[in-house]
């Protein structure tokens, strides 16, 4: 049985396109967004990051796959539209283990509806894996003046990984009692 050990956290990886859907997690908990006029810049607790290109460049044809992938953004009103290739294959989409490949491309949508508030809706294609693409939209809060706290996962691996299966193996066992 896996147990979800071979999911990024556990690994001290980078979780990829799914960042998002981990919020969850130390690795995604908070992301601090630094915005330019060329650039934009999600920073991570868990010290990765995203760049956004906004000075009108198209996404790459062959780009160099990578953790995060490439990302370039455009305005379509008050919405950021963000469109991403070039991610490495070494990542899940989700906590179950949904699978992709180097061919996955991504466009996301971030909008603010009011101060505190931000919606964001994720379309994923990936032709190789998937029959057709799929949208999944989430709402996040505004943190104002929170500061993120460096989280260097190598410090807490081990301990997390024999906590997280002490945890699995006890649940096992009650179950077990109860059948």
């Amino acid at each position: 049985e896996d147990l979800g050990k071979d999911h990024m956290i556990p690994q001290c990886l980078p979780l990829g396109p799914g960042y998002i859907t981990d919020g969850g997690t130390t690795a995604g908990g908070i992301t601090k967004i630094v915005q330019t006029p060329t650039v934009i810049i999600f920073l991570s607790q868990d010290m990765t990051y995203r760049q956004i290109y906004m000075d009108g460049r198209k996404l790459e044809a062959n780009p160099n796959p990578s953790w995060m992938g490439y990302s370039v953004g455009h305005w379509e009103g008050d919405t950021l539209v963000v469109e991403t290739n070039g991610y490495n294959d070494r990542t899940w989409l989700d906590r179950s283990g949904h699978p992709h490949t180097e061919s996955l491309r991504t466009t996301e949508r971030y909008r603010r509806p009011d101060l505190g508030h931000l919606e964001y809706t994720l379309t994923l294609e990936d032709p190789a894996v998937y029959a057709k693409p799929w949208t999944l939209s989430m709402n996040a809060k505004l943190a104002a003046d929170t500061e993120i706290i460096e989280y260097v996962c190598n410090e807490a691996a081990s301990k997390r990984s024999e906590e997280h299966t002490s945890e699995l193996q006890s649940l096992r066992h009650l179950v077990c009692r109860l059948l």
